[in-house]
Order: C-alpha cells, then structure tokens, then sequence
C-alpha cells in the first residue's frame, strides 16, 4: 500500500495524541484561588485544550461540537491543576539510602523518570518545576505525548561549585572537577568567566530558568548549611545571562546572609529558606522575590521509616533546617512574601508529595495554600495569563473533587479519596470516577 495512503504524521511519531475532545461541564462547584471563593452552579466548557467558556447564570451551553461529552457535576468541585515548584524527577525511586541513589546509572533513572512522572499526574500535580536533573529531552517527551506527565519547567543543571552542595564528591576523593564538570543534578562552575559560560550552556540545553547554589545544603558531604558558596560577582554573572535570555535565577538557600546576597545580585527566587529571620523576609517582600519552602522532604527524611536515608553527616544537617521551617513559613506568610508549593523529594520519597500541604495547614490557611499551588507560582513562571485558574482562555488543567479545598486543603492529601479525575491540556490523564474515562493514546490510521 503505498505510504500515502496512511496518517504520515503518525506514521513517522506514532505517540503524537490526538485532537482533544470537548467537554461540559455543568452544576459545577468551581474553586476560584483569585477572590478565595466557590462559584457555584457553574457551566465549564472545554475545547482545543483550553478553557473555552464559562457560564455562571445556571443557563445551558450549546456546543456546535455534537461530540462533546457532557458531564453533569451534581455539586462536585473543580479546582485548577495543582503546581510544584520544586522537584527533582531525575532523583528517582528504587534504593532505600542517599548513597546508592546517587551511585545510580542515568540509563535507570531514564527508565524510571516516567513512572515518577505519572504519579505526580495522579495526585493532580499538571504543572511542576524541576530545580535540578530533568533534561529537555524528558520535557519533549511529554509534550509529544510519548509518556503522560506533568506540564514541566526545567532548570537542567543546577550551578554550583568545588565543594559547594551540587558537589557529591566526598572529603577523600583527591580528583579534581574540570571546568563545567557535570555531577548528577549539578555542574561544577568556579569564577566568572566559568559562570557566563555554563550558565549559556545551560540555556543553550533548553533550561527555563537558572538554579544556583547559593549556600550550603543538607544532602552534600563537605558544606555547612551556613555557608556561602558562589561570589557576588559570579552571582552577577549568571543573573545578567538570565536576565538577557529573559528569564530568573533562583537560588537553593536557608540563611539571611545567602538569602540576602542573592537577592542583591539580582535573584528573583528563594529555594528552602528554612532560616529566614524578619528582617530578610520584608527584603524578600520589597524587591518581590519568591520564596519555595520544602518542609515535606525534611519531615520525611527524618521519619523513622527512613531513619537510614540519610548518611549520619547529612540527618545531622537535616535536623538542624527541620524545626525552624514551619517558624519561616509562618513569618513569610504573616509579611506576606510571594510563597510557592514545593516539595524537593528524593528518590523513594517521591511518595509523600502531597503531604506537604497538611504539614503547611498548621500554619497556613487552606487558601494561602491552594494559591501556593497555583496563582502564585502562575506568576512566578511567567504563566499568569495561561495557568493556575480554570478561566476562559487558561490551559484546561483542572482536578475534580468530592470535597472543598478551601474547607480543607488536606483533601489534597488524600487524592485516592477526594480526587476523582485529573484533566491535563484538555484530555482525562487520571479518573477515579466511573463518569470519566482516561483517554487512550491514538493509533496510526489507514485511509
């Protein structure tokens, strides 16, 4: 048969997906994260990907599209798609320590990236930021729709420098990094001319923005969590290589004093910020910095479950950020600096994403919350027009759910009870509900 005759396009990538189907949505509970309410008995019109309409009055839709699948919500909620802020997919599951995950092989963690991918989608997580690890590559792959997963902004290499937390190499390793040296989730990058370099470099790869390693961490061997690590003249450098290719550099940091340094060089984001004092809070606030807490990645690495995850060095580390973290949330909350969701887990932690927001519920409000995962992150992507509401015009990537958010944002926490559809771009990726069904990937078709 000659090749003309099939769907060429599918023929040369045959994951591409299909057109999306339009759906209805009617006797909806929409939760809006802007005013902090529940519009209810709302009309929700999906098409092309997006949010086409939206009906408040209680009157019918007419669709021109005779195949468009009306769904009536009878009370049910729908929320925006959830965002995490920070992520590390490339750190996957499958050793129960810090060391073996580390000695890793990048052919298993490719081959494992996809099923993290996929559970984040099924606890409603459509959007999320990697701060380190994730190549371009795994972000084409889902945007072809070769493996279903979350909408992706990547940093590729995170930047950091000899001895600095993106540098795993231990105190007797006496082997020098070379210039550029990439070091699992990181890259080696001393003095300025380096920093333009590797920070073009990471560009040049497709990164959306810059990670840098403004401080000391827990999981890297021979740094303080206190210390500082980049120059303010490499700081410099690898914010004006940002800020000409029009993006941000964020920064992985706990202490006022990292904090403060990045932000005077021109940093627009704050990874961590467990030991945020007053002073660097209302800093964060006047120049419009966002700050990404984690606090679910430190409660999980010192669970008992996990009580060997951690090298003794590192648990050490660990519990010193633990306690004060809630207290930094808590004051950046009340100075009221831009917070997004983050969770920051590794490897056989992956699972416990979602209990973030029941660790951030003691100090927060359920609608400070929800916008952390929304909203705000929206914003500090540069996607405020396009994510974080189920608006006309906004990506159709909305969470069906049996219970208010804003009542109770740990429903979140509980997606195998309160989540009953994911709806990614349009299409049902996730359905624990029998009156949706999970779109099957599409076939070469013959004509």
């Amino acid at each position: 048969m000659p090749l003309a005759q099939f769907d060429l396009e599918h023929i040369v990538k045959p994951w591409l997906l299909g057109p999306q189907r339009a759906y209805i949505f009617t006797s909806a509970n929409l939760i809006d994260p802007v005013s902090g309410t529940v519009i209810e008995n709302t009309t929700i019109k999906l098409s092309n990907g997006v949010v086409s309409s939206i009906d408040t009055t209680g009157g019918e839709v007419n669709s021109v599209d005779c195949y468009a699948v009306r769904i009536n919500m009878k009370g049910k909620y729908i929320s925006p798609g959830l965002i995490d802020s920070h992520v590390h997919i490339s750190a996957v599951p499958g050793s129960l320590n810090l060391r073996d995950m580390k000695e890793m092989s990048s052919n298993q963690s490719i081959l494992r990236q996809p099923s993290v991918c996929k559970s984040m989608l099924d606890r409603g997580f459509t959007t999320v930021r990697d701060c380190g690890g994730a190549s371009i590559a795994l972000k084409e792959s889902i945007q072809d729709g070769v493996i279903p997963g979350p909408r992706l902004f990547i940093a590729g290499h995170a930047l950091s420098q000899t001895g600095g937390h993106g540098d795993r190499r231990q105190q007797h390793d006496p082997n020098e990094c070379c210039a550029g040296h990439v070091n699992g989730i990181g890259r080696i990058v001393d003095g300025v001319d380096q920093c333009l370099k590797y920070a073009r470099e990471e560009l040049r790869q497709g990164s959306d923005f810059i990670k840098i390693m403004g401080g000391g961490g827990v999981a890297s061997p021979t740094d303080q969590v206190q210390h500082l690590q980049f120059s303010d003249e490499e700081i410099k450098a690898i914010v004006t290589v940002a800020n000409n290719a029009g993006t941000y550099v964020t920064s992985h940091a706990y202490t006022p004093q990292a904090i403060q340094q990045a932000i005077r060089q021109g940093v627009k984001g704050i990874e961590h910020g467990n030991l945020l004092d007053e002073k660097t809070a209302m800093m964060m606030k006047d120049y419009g910095v966002f700050l990404t807490p984690t606090l679910v990645t430190y409660a999980t690495m010192a669970a008992s479950d996990f009580s060997g995850f951690l090298p003794p060095v590192s648990a050490k580390k660990n519990r010193e950020v633990l306690d004060k973290g809630l207290h930094a949330l808590e004051l950046a909350s009340k100075i009221e600096v831009d917070i997004c969701f983050g969770t920051d887990l590794l490897g056989p932690l992956h699972y416990a994403q979602s209990k973030e927001f029941t660790i951030r519920s003691t100090v927060q409000s359920s609608l400070q919350i929800l916008r952390s995962a929304t909203t705000t992150p929206a914003r500090m992507l540069g996607q405020s027009s396009f994510l974080g509401q189920v608006a006309p015009g906004f990506a159709a990537d909305l969470l069906i759910l049996n219970k208010n958010p804003l009542e109770d944002i740990t429903v979140f926490d509980r997606p195998d009870d309160h989540l009953l559809a994911v709806i990614k771009e349009g299409r049902v990726v996730t359905s624990r509900w029998t009156e949706l069904e999970v779109e099957a990937s599409p076939q070469p078709r013959i004509e």
